[in-house]
């Protein structure tokens, strides 16, 4: 759907716990951080990682990673709640818009195989 368990579980935690966002930002990173190091593990093990693009991805992801730490550990609750909204409403957009496209491919090769 776009969007992993992590997304969900923010949305659990503060909508129905009424956990913090910054809270719920954080745990979602507990949990996210021992299935990211086993992904990584198994992905060596089977040599599924393509180092020329991995190491470039990695260096990128840790340094933005840490300034959107230190953005969002200093913005209000609200409006990060709001930034998160509309993160969700984008992913969304986006899934339905390929969920259209793909049926539109499938209809017009439906068309042409009948």
């Amino acid at each position: 759907m776009g969007m992993g368990g992590g997304t969900v579980l923010i949305l659990l935690l503060s909508i129905l716990l009424k956990v913090n966002q910054h809270v719920a930002q954080a745990t979602n990173l507990v949990f996210f951080i021992p299935t990211a190091i086993t992904s990584v593990i198994i992905s060596l093990k089977n040599k599924n990682i393509l180092w020329k693009e991995a190491i470039p991805i990695v260096i990128i992801g840790v340094i933005t990673a840490g300034i959107s730490a230190k953005i969002s550990s200093q913005m209000d609750v609200s409006l990060l709640k709001k930034l998160f909204g509309i993160f969700l409403l984008i992913i969304a957009i986006n899934e339905i818009y390929s969920w259209y496209k793909m049926y539109i491919k499938e209809k017009i090769r439906h068309t042409k195989n009948n």
